[in-house]
């Protein structure tokens, strides 16, 4: 089984139309993805819910929903987040460090609604290890997914490195190997945590050179690394069922 634990619907910014929830199952349908978590950003808490909620409704067994959460001055931000774990059923809790600043006054109160309602959070941190320091340690019963490694696109191993030990150091930290160009740190974090605490994910649908091919290219990248068959498994499905509880 192979599911992708992190998918991105169409926005305003990045994800065309190859983002809609029939292209998704489409693409997940041609390139073996049996599930898929979808979330939606750059755009309001209310929205992204809407969007998921809308794309797991059509396709109920291959499309799981996250609610991406971010402050705004006209929405009950904390009270929509809520509805959606709890009446709505949503897995997942999604944070950006592009869209919020992480910081205890931001940030808490959702970590504290994920906490009361055993919901994993993901979280693009953009290389800001001491907020991941200060959460990891805060909140030790919420199951914190790091985007990217800690970074996108990075190439700063020792930055990754140091997520990696942040893991080590708390169990209740996840590796997320999206976006992910040194691949040898996936490896690094899977000798050093376990590959049951690690998770792929493509951070797509991308054009790279087309969705199909940049989704191939992202397996290929986990089966040249010569994990067990019990790695492997953990790393495509296995990790994320569980913390989801599928």
């Amino acid at each position: 089984m192979i599911v992708d634990s992190h998918l991105h619907l169409q926005d305003d910014v990045y994800v065309g139309p190859e983002g809609t929830p029939e292209n998704i199952v489409a693409l997940m349908d041609e390139t073996g993805i049996d599930r898929a978590v979808v979330l939606r950003i750059w755009t309001s808490t209310r929205s992204s819910i809407e969007a998921a909620a809308g794309a797991a409704e059509r396709y109920p067994d291959r499309l799981i929903p996250y609610v991406s959460a971010v402050p705004n001055f006209e929405e009950a931000v904390l009270r929509d987040v809520e509805d959606a774990v709890t009446r709505r059923a949503f897995r997942g809790i999604k944070l950006h460090a592009g869209e919020c600043a992480l910081h205890g006054y931001t940030v808490d109160p959702v970590l504290r609604l994920a906490e009361a309602h055993r919901v994993p959070c993901l979280i693009d941190f953009c290389g800001d290890i001491r907020a991941a320091e200060r959460i990891a340690a805060s909140f030790p019963e919420v199951a914190v997914i790091v985007a990217h490694l800690g970074g996108y696109l990075c190439e700063d191993e020792t930055l990754m490195d140091g997520f990696i030990g942040l893991a080590e150091q708390h169990r209740n930290l996840y590796m997320d190997t999206s976006g992910v160009i040194r691949p040898n740190m996936i490896v690094d974090a899977v000798r050093r945590i376990g590959s049951e605490r690690v998770l792929w994910g493509t951070d797509g649908p991308a054009n790279d050179p087309d969705p199909a091919a940049f989704v191939r290219k992202e397996l290929d990248k986990i089966e040249a690394l010569g994990f067990s068959t019990e790695q492997r498994d953990n790393i495509l499905a296995g990790t994320v069922l569980n913390l989801l509880g599928i």
